[in-house]
């Protein structure tokens, strides 16, 4: 229980399972495990009780950078949630592959990457360098479900 206790160690506790808008029909998992990578959907941020963060809006626009890298912050924790519940053991994640951010983008906004740096600082936190650096692609975009600032996907090998 290695990272869990780093979790703790740090102070962070993971929020409940995303719990996803009534109208929102989900047709495939959060997470898909498949020989010795979890795929992860992409995922937004949530509050503790698993509910949608009610940072709603483009990054650049309604939503301040800060606020961003937050949420981006929080998406990684809902991502650690999601990771727990399928794998039944966050120490069974090896290594951060590849991470794809998502920024909901006002125009003229062009600093993505500083926002997604809210969900890989978390990792590289929690995990360390050698196991939490991972490749990255910080994109904007016109719009993300639901209105969310940001919306993060990602690939880790993981133990048996």
């Amino acid at each position: 229980m290695k990272i869990e206790a780093r979790l703790s160690e740090l102070g962070i506790t993971l929020p409940e399972s995303t719990k996803v808008p009534a109208s929102f029909r989900q047709t495939f998992p959060f997470v898909r495990v498949h020989e010795n990578r979890a795929y992860v959907s992409g995922h937004g941020p949530t509050n503790p009780d698993g509910s949608l963060s009610q940072v709603y809006g483009k990054v650049g626009g309604e939503v301040t950078q800060d606020q961003a890298y937050k949420a981006a912050r929080l998406t990684g924790l809902a991502i650690l949630a999601s990771l727990k519940l399928e794998l039944g053991d966050l120490d069974r994640v090896e290594k951060w592959l590849k991470v794809l951010g998502m920024v909901n983008s006002a125009p003229g906004f062009k600093n993505q990457p500083a926002v997604i740096n809210g969900f890989s600082d978390l990792i590289i936190e929690v995990w360390g360098k050698d196991a939490g650096k991972h490749a990255r692609s910080a994109v904007g975009m016109a719009e993300l479900p639901f209105g969310l600032p940001v919306e993060i996907e990602a690939e880790v090998l993981i133990r048996p």
